[in-house]
């Protein structure tokens, strides 16, 4: 990071610039924000998002040398914040842009690092980025304000239709319903669909920062498994350690119904919303089937 760094700093100061075709140029830490980005900036800018692929873990990331340049020049640049993609605001923090501007969504919903970082697993943080997003836009290029405003109205009311309307299903029909996860990335989630997590605060963050949980964190979730407390078990398949593979053959043991997600868009050319309704309809499924055994 020292050396990448140096080597950005060594370039001057940098000015952001315009994409061609006097698009607003972007560059988004992560493929979720980008993907929302690029649809609400439709014609009228470019999204470069620098992880895409679903096998990265965001938080070891190691930024390159061309991943610093395109930061330095862009004038919109988003990243997650709250400790999630520390590279990313080390970057931005390292030069001095001209021009720029920066969304940190931790800093925009004001979370603090040590927060729940997963913010676009909540619909709600999902609204408030959308909006920041649309008037950084009309800030940069305040002569394609109004095709911006469109651009939102038409992403938030038919793009987003089907994502909200599946989360008003299962609201509707699980709500209070017990489940399981194997880190913090449902936390958010859980709350947004009205279901009871039940897995220990303790374990779920230490999983989700790569720390081991206790041997009492441990105990409680494999006696929830054994017991059939949990209906259904969320577990986030980019960062499956041996706890959390021995959490899914347990229940898979006990006919719980097992549901993957990942952070970053799958397939990563993915949009957001089709990502989401995916897994949406996944954890619906699950539910169903296991109201459906209960019954």
């Amino acid at each position: 990071m020292c050396a990448l760094l140096l080597s950005a700093c060594s370039l001057g100061p940098s000015v952001a610039l315009p994409a061609p075709g006097g698009r607003v140029s972007v560059v988004a830490a992560e493929n979720f924000w980008g993907s929302i980005a690029a649809q609400l900036g439709g014609d009228r800018a470019r999204v470069i998002s620098i992880i895409t692929n679903p096998n990265t873990d965001p938080h070891e990331y190691e930024p390159t040398a061309a991943d610093a340049r395109v930061i330095a020049t862009a004038q919109l640049v988003i990243v997650n914040g709250i400790g999630y993609d520390p590279w990313a605001t080390t970057l931005v923090g390292s030069d001095q842009t001209k021009n720029q501007t920066v969304l940190d969504v931790g800093n925009l919903l004001g979370i603090r690092p040590g927060g729940n970082p997963h913010r676009w697993y909540d619909p709600s943080d999902v609204t408030r980025v959308i909006q920041q997003i649309t008037a950084d836009y009309e800030r940069i290029d305040p002569r394609a304000a109004g095709y911006f405003a469109r651009q939102e109205k038409q992403f938030e009311t038919k793009a987003l239709a089907p994502y909200h309307s599946i989360i008003s299903m299962i609201v509707r029909r699980y709500a209070g319903t017990p489940v399981g996860a194997s880190e913090s990335i449902m936390v958010p989630l859980a709350r947004a669909l009205r279901l009871d997590l039940i897995t220990p605060l303790g374990f779920l963050n230490a999983v989700s920062e790569g720390n081991e949980p206790t041997a009492a964190e441990k105990a409680t979730i494999d006696s929830q498994i054994r017991r059939r407390e949990i209906k259904i078990y969320i577990y986030n398949i980019q960062n499956a350690t041996p706890d959390v593979t021995a959490q899914v053959e347990e229940c898979h043991a006990e006919h719980i119904p097992v549901v993957p997600v990942t952070e970053t868009l799958a397939p990563a050319d993915a949009t957001f919303q089709a990502w989401q309704v995916r897994e949406l309809r996944h954890i619906a499924s699950a539910l169903a089937r296991a109201e459906g055994r209960q019954g």
